[in-house]
């Protein structure tokens, strides 16, 4: 039996030789590539931006005091992850960086889980965001009309809530208003 060749790690490089309608990501040295998101991803996702940026971004209705944005390239060590939102409390994170990414972790991360991302997301993702010492996580299920969320403690996730459908649930660290989920579902 002959042993195969170890595989190189995956380089920063390799992400730009993607088509334009993909998504890259490095997780552990490995390239992960999946095409954009779906329709009901797309919606979930921005409808969730357009209720937590003028609130929690501008300050508009809600306490503000965070930076919220779409799909943020983040640099966690040797990863490269793009989340399809996080937030930064500007108490940590003062001004946005001068790069095209972020080395700071965030806050909060939400993934809007698919079909072709939900192992990744819900696996290695998860993982990596604790160990960086994100606070919050929330995944939401555009399919199953589901939030989910996540609290660190001590490196390790521990769900706190469980939303759905038309629910207008306070959920961390966002509980300073309530969020109609309603508006999340195509």
């Amino acid at each position: 039996m002959s042993a195969l060749p170890a595989r190189q790690p995956a380089r920063y490089e390799e992400l730009f030789e993607l088509p334009p309608n993909r998504v890259g990501e490095i997780v552990h040295g490995v390239l992960y590539s999946h095409p954009r998101p779906a329709p009901r991803h797309a919606r979930s996702s921005s409808a969730l931006g357009g209720k937590l940026y003028p609130r929690f971004d501008e300050g508009d209705g809600g306490p503000g005091g965070w930076w919220i944005l779409d799909e943020p390239e983040l640099h966690l060590g040797d990863n490269v992850l793009v989340p399809d939102l996080a937030g930064w409390r500007r108490e940590r994170m003062p001004a946005l960086p001068t790069t095209a990414w972020f080395e700071l972790a965030p806050d909060w991360v939400c993934e809007i889980l698919s079909p072709s991302t939900a192992r990744l997301d819900r696996n290695e993702k998860m993982h990596l965001y604790a160990a960086e010492g994100v606070p919050h996580l929330w995944l939401i299920d555009p399919d199953l009309r589901l939030l989910e969320a996540y609290e660190n403690q001590q490196g390790r996730w521990m769900r706190i809530a469980v939303h759905a459908d038309q629910e207008q649930p306070r959920v961390p660290p966002f509980d300073a208003v309530a969020l109609d989920l309603a508006g999340l579902w195509a």
